[in-house]
């Protein structure tokens, strides 16, 4: 690991979290692999030698419970999920170079040969623990097969996580108030043995290790609370049947009398052991079958590979705390980066696979859409650890807006000119001024990757295609062809050399679409196998009549679509009318409360809410901006220095009479131009009346507000 700019002499791996292979996937589960193969695609396109991998969980108590009351083997039951999101992923253009399980020969072998290292570096020792128990059903009760209070912040939780409120990982015992997620019995607590994996002898390295942690800032701040508070040592060892059996003292470990001498015989190993090892086991099967002169493995997690995790973060703890604790216990090298997505609802409200309220992957392809326009929007909408809202609605604007109206429009009137009076790329050579553009546009592209942003690396061709319309319909070619046809041919160069650039940068995003705009435009070879620097190479002399790659989406499908997700809900609701634990409910008590909006059903943690930067300023001065009905520019003092903000408070304040008050700001909110204006922060306001937000007493301007 090098901590140098991508691309670097290292190899890279990219790995996306493993989806548990019990249930269908739907548009919020493919936010992260979606993330993941798009990061992967560009780190290739800047030159970086990547293997993007993952795998399917196959272990641990919920694949086992829905096995058993389908009368089916766990084995059987998960390995055909697996070969459903197998099948899946391709369809949605999210390209794994290997994709694996967790119950292969594999992933087997290397989890316990990482065990056993663990063990005889002396960081997993036996501990006598109290292990819920169900006594009616005479069965004990591991993981999920246990349900009820979190001891930390006292709301419902499963027994290995406190999925509802401070989403910590809960040991074995520790779950309060504990029933049988089974039978419903209420369970009680007998002492077992079992296996601890020494994590509090790394708290000193996992400190440093998350100073040096790139990715997304939740990944880095979320687990620092658990290391302050004191880490405490995790049980990885679980009573079932179903996952990988513990590793005896020798290699053979099958012989029962080995295990039983070592007190293991009926224990397996903890889901989280051997689902993050799939990450190795995957890249080791990748190099199996193209051999290590082109992908090495174990340079890569022995030696000084660039690894990088795209997870969602719900999972952060488990990936920056108790992950690289084992890797750098067994000898391997430790990641690179974390990025951690935030969730994604859906028209404001979480999805509740219960109620059938979800747009599901399969559901998306069989309405007719591409996916490429679905990777666009989960990539480019906001943040990476931002959460994301998805509504047909804004799926149809951005469709239409961004990638009909400003990246279809430009390719499709440039390349379509150039054909019809030129037969391709007029001869000419590229002019100083869009070299300098698409020179610009891959530096911001380049930033995007070494930030972790896929949106700014997305959003580096759509802001390019933006510019290629401005700049065709500031030089009219049309008028130029009579009047000056060797300046028209310049422009026409220059618009096809705009879309080859397109097609490289973009080809991440929406590497179908891409591919295909590669072939309009006559290069030889696929966009996905070229860099970045392909963008300023001439394009192709002649080229076909183009073909537009986007379609608008009409009004009325939005409205077709919504009515069969309000009828499939109410459907759901009828027939099961309890939510699973942990989804969202919704409430019918509206009485006198028709003009306030519910309350959000989703979270945030105390480490998302320190991320807002709150702070008190005083309007310096503050004017209506010309043109625009609702919008006032403020200037206003934040103690350190002042800022410049706009607001729509235009048409609902008497702008005179604000410079001197004490206002609420979000002082690092990303900048914004409105109206040509540029916006440097947030004013705070309730309502639909923007009541401005001020302080009851005497706060300084600069003051944080916590």
């Amino acid at each position: 690991m090098s901590h140098e700019e991508f691309p670097t002499d290292a190899p890279a791996v990219v790995t996306c979290g493993l989806p548990y292979a019990n249930g269908d996937l739907h548009v919020g589960h493919l936010r992260t692999y979606v993330g993941g193969d798009v990061f992967s695609r560009a780190l290739e396109t800047l030159g970086q030698q990547t293997a993007f991998v993952s795998g399917s969980d196959m272990h641990g108590t919920p694949v086992a419970v829905n096995a058993e009351s389908e009368g089916v083997s766990p084995e059987s039951f998960a390995l055909e999920w697996h070969e459903i999101y197998k099948e899946t992923f391709p369809k949605f253009n999210v390209d794994f170079d290997n994709y694996g399980h967790t119950h292969d020969e594999t992933n087997t072998a290397i989890t316990r040969s990482i065990v056993r290292t663990l063990e005889q570096e002396g960081y997993v020792y036996e501990k006598q623990i109290m292990v819920a128990y169900d006594p009616i059903d005479d069965q004990y009760l591991p993981d999920r097969y246990v349900e009820g209070t979190c001891p930390y912040c006292g709301e419902h939780a499963r027994g290995d996580e406190c999925d509802e409120g401070c989403q910590r990982h809960l040991e074995p015992g520790e779950i309060e108030d504990p029933i049988s997620a089974i039978s419903g019995n209420p369970a009680e607590y007998r002492e077992r043995t079992h296996k601890f994996f020494e994590v509090s002898a790394f708290s000193e390295y996992l400190s440093d290790f998350l100073d040096g942690l790139e990715g997304t800032s939740n990944a880095r701040n979320q687990p620092r609370e658990w290391i302050e508070s004191g880490l405490k040592d995790w049980c990885i060892t679980r009573d079932m049947d179903w996952g990988i059996d513990y590793p005896g003292a020798d290699a053979s470990d099958e012989s029962s009398s080995d295990r039983e001498a070592d007190g293991s015989s009926d224990l397996v190993l903890y889901v989280w052991v051997d689902a993050p090892i799939e990450y190795i086991s995957s890249t080791k099967q990748y190099t199996d079958r193209i051999g290590p002169d082109v992908y090495d493995w174990e340079e890569t997690w022995r030696g000084d590979g660039e690894i990088v995790h795209v997870i969602g973060r719900d999972i952060i703890q488990h990936h920056t705390i108790f992950w690289p604790a084992m890797l750098r216990g067994a000898g391997y090298t430790e990641p690179r980066a974390v990025m951690a997505s935030g969730f994604v609802t859906l028209g404001g409200k979480g999805f509740s696979t219960s109620r059938n309220r979800a747009v599901w992957a399969e559901e998306y392809l069989e309405e007719g859409f591409h996916p490429d326009l679905l990777r666009y929007y989960l990539a480019t909408n906001g943040g990476f650890q931002q959460d994301v809202d998805f509504s047909w609605e804004k799926f149809r604007d951005r469709v239409n807006n961004e990638l009909v109206g400003t990246v279809g429009n430009f390719l499709y009137r440039s390349l379509l000119f150039a054909h019809r009076n030129y037969a391709g790329t007029p001869d000419a050579s590229v002019s100083p001024e869009v070299e300098s553009r698409i020179e610009e546009a891959i530096e911001a592209f380049t930033a995007g990757v070494n930030d972790y942003s896929i949106r700014d690396a997305g959003n580096a061709a759509v802001r390019l295609a933006s510019f290629g319309n401005e700049y065709i319909q500031r030089n009219e070619p049309w008028k130029l062809t009579d009047d000056d046809p060797e300046q028209a041919a310049q422009v026409i160069f220059d618009c096809v050399q705009i879309a080859k650039a397109i097609a490289v940068l973009f080809a991440p995003i929406a590497p179908d679409r891409c591919a295909a705009l590669w072939a309009q435009l006559g290069e030889d070879g696929s966009v996905h196998d070229v860099t970045v620097d392909a963008a300023l190479v001439p394009p192709a002399r002649s080229f076909d009549e183009p073909e537009e790659l986007f379609e608008k989406i009409p009004d009325e499908r939005v409205e077709e679509l919504n009515e069969k997700l309000e009828a499939r809900v109410a459907e759901a609701t009828d027939d099961d009318t309890d939510d699973a634990p942990g989804e969202e409910t919704e409430t019918t008590d509206t009485t006198d409360m028709d003009d306030i909006e519910p309350l959000t059903t989703d979270r945030i943690s105390f480490e998302e809410f320190q991320e807002l930067d709150i702070r008190v300023g005083e309007i310096v001065s503050a004017a209506g901006i010309e043109g625009a009905d609702k919008l006032a520019k403020l200037e206003v003092d934040i103690g350190l220095e002042t800022r410049q903000i706009v607001a729509g408070i235009k048409q609902l304040h008497d702008l005179e009479s604000l410079p001197g008050t004490r206002v609420v700001i979000v002082a690092n909110l990303e900048k914004a131009e409105l109206f040509g204006v540029e916006s440097n922060g947030m004013l705070l306001a309730a309502g639909e009346k923007a009541d401005i937000l001020t302080t009851h007493g005497d706060a300084a301007p600069g003051t944080k507000i916590r």
